[in-house]
C-alpha cells in the first residue's frame, strides 16, 4: 500500500467526521436538542433524570398551546443561582386572565382549569398578595405539575416567549417511559376577555 492511497483515506475519514459533527450541531441548535429533567416540579408526568427531546421548530411555524409542556431559559428575577433550563406546563397564553381562588384551584379567563396531570389535586399555593395576573402580549404562564415543588410563574411572573427553547414532545430515557408526551386541551377555557 502506498502513502496516497493511505491518506486519502484518512482525509475521507476525517471528512465524515467533520461533517457529522456539523450536522449534529445544525439539528440541536436548530431542529431538536435533549433535556435531562433534573427538576423535581414536573413529578409525575416527568421524573428526575427523564430525558426528553425538545422540538425547537415548529414553535416557528405554530404557536405555543396551553398544555405545551416547555423548556426555557429563567427569568432575571428568579431566585435561583443555577441558570439552568427550567421544565413548566403552559397554562395561559398572552391576554389570559389567571387567577387561584379561595377553593385553591387555578381559573383562567373564569373557567376553571381541568388539570388531571396534577402530582396531588392539592390546592395552588401562590406568592403573598398574588392571587391574579393578567399575561401581557409575548408571555405565556407557566407552572409545574406538582406545584407545591414548583418555583413558576406564580412566583417569578409570566415568562416571555422568546426566552422558550422549544417544546418537550418526547420521552426517549428511561426506555419504560418512551412515548410522545400527551397534551391536554381544555375545552372549557375560552379566549382572553
Amino acid at each position: 500500500m502506498t502513502r496516497r492511497p493511505a491518506l486519502g483515506c484518512l482525509l475521507e475519514v476525517v471528512e465524515t467526521l467533520v461533517l457529522t459533527l456539523v450536522i449534529f450541531l445544525a439539528v440541536q441548535a436548530f431542529i431538536a436538542q435533549p433535556y435531562r429533567v433534573k427538576q423535581e416540579s414536573m413529578e409525575h408526568s416527568l421524573e428526575p433524570g427523564d430525558y426528553v427531546l425538545v422540538d425547537k421548530l415548529t414553535p416557528h411555524f405554530d404557536d405555543y398551546d396551553r398544555g405545551d409542556v416547555v423548556v426555557f431559559n429563567p427569568p432575571d428575577s428568579f431566585p435561583e443561582p443555577d441558570d439552568s433550563p427550567l421544565i413548566k406546563r403552559i397554562v395561559a397564553l398572552a391576554g389570559d386572565v389567571v387567577e387561584v381562588r379561595s377553593d385553591g384551584f387555578l381559573y383562567v379567563n373564569g373557567a376553571r382549569l381541568p388539570e388531571g396531570y396534577l402530582f396531588e389535586q392539592q390546592p395552588t399555593q401562590v406568592a403573598a398578595g398574588e392571587r391574579r395576573w393578567t399575561v401581557p402580549g409575548g408571555d405565556l404562564f407557566v407552572l409545574g405539575d406538582h406545584r407545591q415543588l414548583s418555583a413558576a410563574s406564580r412566583i417569578f411572573g409570566p415568562i416571555a416567549c422568546s426566552s422558550v427553547i422549544g417544546r418537550a414532545w418526547l420521552r426517549y430515557w428511561p426506555l419504560d417511559g418512551f412515548g410522545v408526551l400527551p397534551t391536554p386541551t381544555y375545552p372549557t377555557v375560552g379566549s382572553a376577555p
